[in-house]
This record gives C-alpha cells, structure tokens and sequence, in this order.
C-alpha cells in the first residue's frame, strides 16, 4: 500500500475521532423516544457475527437513559433541547471482528435526522443503500458503508447530502451508473471512495467549483474517457482496473497537486505528456498495461522534489519508445518494462543502482542495446532486470528477474536488426 495511502488513511481516522471527542455527550438527559425507537429497530434487521460479547452487547435497553454513555458506537449531543444521536458506528472496526449480517433499516435510519456521521464496518451486510437517504439526513457529513455486500444502484437523493465531506462506498456489489450530479452538486465532498464495486458507465463532469481531495473509483465497469475537467485540487487519484481510453491531456492541465496517480490496466492511448512529470508533488505514479506510446522528453527540468526516496514510477507493459530518459534516473522504483526502448542506458541509471539509491529497476523486455556497468556487485535489496534485450546483461542484472520475464536472456539477432531499422 503507498505510504500517501496509508497516512491519509490515518489523518481520516484521526480526524474522525476528534470530530466525535468534540461532541460531548449527555449523560444528564434521556436520549429522545425517536432515536431510541430507531436504535431498537435497527437491532431487529442487523445482528453480529460474533457468538459471543459481540458489537451489540452492550445495547441494554432496559437503562435508556445510559444509551449516549454506554452503548458502543453511539454519540449524542443535544439538539433544540433534546438529546440525538449524532454519530452511529455499526461494528467494532477491529481486524479481527467478523462484523455485523442483516440488513440497514431504512426506517430506523430515517429517524435519526440529527446524525452528522453514519460508519457501517465490514461485515457481510446485505440489501441495498436507503433510498431516500439524502432526504433524511440533511446534516451527514460522513457516509461510510464499505466492505460488506450491498447491492442495486447509489441512491441520488445523496446528492441532497450538501454537508457531506466524505462517502465511502468501496468493497461491495453495487451496479449502475455513478449518478451525473454527485460531482457536480456536493460541493463540501472532499473524499469520494466508490472502488471495488461493479459499477458501469462514463464517469461525470466535475463542476468547477469541486474541492475533491480523494477519488478513488478503481475495480469497476467504467468506460469511455475522462472528463473535460478534473478538481484541481486533487491528491489522490485512482482509476485503475476499468476499461478507460482515450488520451489523459485533459488530467494533467487541471490537476497540479497530485501526489499519487494511478490509471493503470486500463486502456489509455497516446503520448505520456511532459507536463505530468513535472508535477510538483506527485511521486507515486502507475500507468501499467494500458496503450501509452511515443517517447518520453521534457521541455523543461524536472523539479526534484518529484525524485528520491520513496518515489514511484510504473510505466511498463506499454509501447513507449525511443531512449531511456534521464529525467527518471533518480526515482526509487521503476518499471519500464515491455516496452519498445531502445539504445543504451543512461549512466546515470547505472550510479544510483550501484549507490543503492535505485532499489528496483526493471528493463526487461525492451531493445537495449547496453548497460555500462564496470562493477559487477550490486547492494542488497536492490532489484536489477535486464533480460530480453539487445544485448547480453551482466550477470548480476538477471537476478532479480520476475517469473514472467522468461528467457532466452537476449533477444533474437533479427529482432534487433528490423527494430534497429525501423
């Protein structure tokens, strides 16, 4: 997992609990008739997985006016005079919790009109997403339903969410169309998750005036190219495992913050433009097995905060070609295999594997013609492939080859030549 993943990750969970510290709950007041009715119905559709001190054991109606101190998962604070639930967490959240079965009451959620925050954690809850969901909740800031197995389509009526900040819907079984107005209309949405589900269709415009943060929508049907525009404000990005083409010109100019990308098995076509290297932030970077082609050159340096430690760059089973670029030297991880590259590797390539500096190169399967290596050690840890090329590899260059790479460890003569020649 990429460690800009990981962190945002974490800042989310950090942000999260720090939201509910900041809501104080009563103690002093019974929670409203409403919102204890809604709890004990959603007992009825849901139940834990685990046998034993599972999730909902400590749910003791018989003390009501305990339920904002003592039920798991429950936050309250008080509204117009009356105490409300306000956040409501289904599940321990725990790696090693089975997590909740059932389904969501939708008429036990619709009572709770005062919730801010609504976590299901995974679990194999089943059924679909409320449908009437943005028409109840209108203060849900986070709507978070991931890992379970929910089915149908995505509700529109969560475009009436206007406060929401982050939707998570990843890792279940939901089709259709991801809804026109959802990137256009939820202007506060900061984190849009919809990964890992079966969804089909073009993805939609963005309106102007979209802050999105975090996109995340690999793993589905998707189809067609990518929008006109994009939210410049953009981190993350993932589109990978669809079935996306076109060229990705249109990304890039209007998404100059990004720090990770990744639109790779897809079917992206055309030059790999300049201007993405030259994006000050962005050092994660996976555009495998899609239809790139042409040469990579720059029209001007490439700033260094793109290189060093911890940077990334994916850009094999594609049909680049033309020489090495030098502008890569300095990335960690690199992957530039199965391409069409050609003529000698850059020497500067050759230092910063040896230094160390250069943990992973992959080359293999290309039409190199030479790698100037003088020494014939590399450090521990670093991965060198070099097979299938031009040229006979130095030995130390053949151990760290994948499986997949194969043999022979050259390439054919002829091969070589017709390429050599055009």
């Amino acid at each position: 997992m990429n460690s800009y993943y990981t962190i945002f990750q974490k800042l989310i969970t950090l942000s999260l609990t720090l939201l509910i510290i900041s809501i104080s709950p009563s103690s002093q007041q019974q929670i409203s008739t409403v919102d204890l009715n809604a709890l004990q119905q959603l007992t009825y559709t849901l139940t834990d997985l685990k046998k034993s001190n599972g999730f909902f054991s400590s749910w003791d109606f018989t003390s009501p006016e305990n339920i904002c101190t003592s039920f798991a998962g429950v936050t309250c604070s008080v509204v117009n005079g009356e105490t409300r639930v306000t956040s409501l967490f289904l599940g321990t959240g725990l790696s090693d919790s089975p997590g909740l079965a059932g389904t969501i009451s939708d008429t036990a959620i619709y009572q709770l009109t005062e919730l801010t925050q609504f976590i299901l954690y995974p679990g194999i809850v089943t059924g679909f997403i409320p449908e009437s969901i943005g028409f109840r909740l209108p203060n849900l800031r986070v709507l978070s339903l991931t890992n379970n197995r929910l089915t149908g389509s995505i509700p529109e009526s969560i475009t009436e969410l206007k406060k929401l900040h982050t939707l998570d819907l990843s890792h279940n079984r939901l089709t259709g169309v991801i809804p026109a107005i959802l990137t256009s209309s939820l202007l506060e949405l900061r984190v849009l998750v919809l990964s890992f589900n079966n969804l089909a269709g073009e993805i939609p415009e963005f309106s102007d005036e979209s802050r999105l943060i975090h996109l995340d929508l690999r793993s589905n049907l998707l189809s067609g190219t990518l929008p006109e525009t994009t939210p410049f404000t953009l981190r993350y990005l993932s589109l990978s495992s669809n079935g996306l083409w076109g060229p990705i010109e249109n990304l890039i100019k209007s998404s100059s913050y990004l720090v990770y990308l990744d639109l790779s098995m897809n079917k992206f076509s055309g030059p790999i433009p300049d201007s993405l290297f030259r994006c000050s932030f962005l050092s994660s970077m996976y555009l495998q097995r899609n239809n790139f082609s042409g040469e990579l050159r720059l029209s001007s340096p490439l700033p260094a905060v793109f290189l060093g430690p911890g940077s990334t760059v994916d850009l094999s089973h594609n049909f680049l070609s033309g020489e090495i670029p030098e502008f890569l030297s300095g990335v960690e991880t690199l992957f530039l295999n199965n391409n069409r590259f050609a003529g000698k590797v850059p020497e500067s390539y050759v230092g910063n594997v040896i230094a160390g500096k250069m943990r992973t190169l992959y080359l293999q399967h290309n039409y190199l013609a030479g790698f100037p290596m003088k020494e014939s050690v590399v450090p521990d840890g670093v991965a060198l492939c070099l097979s299938y090329n031009c040229m006979v590899p130095p030995a130390v260059g053949l151990t760290a080859c994948p499986a997949s790479a194969g043999g022979p460890v050259s390439r054919p003569v002829r091969q070589c030549s017709v390429f050599s020649n055009g």
